[in-house]
């Protein structure tokens, strides 16, 4: 997907986009907002409650060097001018999986769910990665969450599940799901 691509999201008014490494430098407060409003909602993304916002930007900030690089595609969701979602798509770096990208960091804002903008963000992670060649996509998601949902509704594969995987922002054990979806051309 060119960096300059959006996709039509299912919420009239919103825009589905990939950011570049200088926006996504440009957008690191509105970036750490989301990912702090995700953790302070209790969602399993690798931070604890009491997550702080320069702590979310200091996160995004280590993604930018490898969007520049081209390793990962950073989408986001906008929503009256602001950034209301994300999701990442990360390439594989080992030489023996030059098909498989990994998906990462599938956010939606507390006062944006339910308008379709998770299943949105998530085919544009999908095209992304097949107009980039990949054919296998794989993530890990919070067992019995939204996100697990989602996933299953959009068609992906449940391998199985790893109890007390990750602690929950409020420390408390929980298992993670691992999903896999074959996409493109194999």
């Amino acid at each position: 997907m060119p960096e300059e691509a959006s996709y039509r999201a299912s919420e009239p008014g919103a825009r589905i986009r990939r950011l570049s490494a200088a926006e996504a430098e440009g957008a690191l407060a509105e970036l750490g907002a989301l990912l702090t409003d995700a953790v302070a909602g209790g969602a399993s993304v690798n931070f604890m409650a009491g997550f702080a916002a320069h702590e979310a930007e200091t996160f995004w900030r280590g993604q930018i060097p490898l969007i520049a690089e081209g390793r990962r595609i950073l989408i986001v969701a906008e929503s009256d001018g602001r950034i209301v979602g994300t999701v990442v798509v990360t390439f594989a770096p080992q030489p023996n999986q030059p098909h498989r990208a990994d998906i990462g960091k599938m956010l939606v804002h507390s006062s944006a769910r339910r308008r379709g903008l998770g299943r949105t963000l998530l085919a544009a992670a999908e095209a992304a990665a097949t107009e980039s060649g990949r054919t296998l996509l794989v993530l890990d998601t919070e067992t019995d969450s939204a996100g697990h949902q989602l996933y299953a509704a959009c068609g992906w594969t449940e391998v199985g599940t790893i109890p007390g995987y990750a602690l929950t922002p409020d420390g408390r054990p929980s298992g993670a799901t691992i999903f896999y979806k074959a996409i493109g051309k194999a």
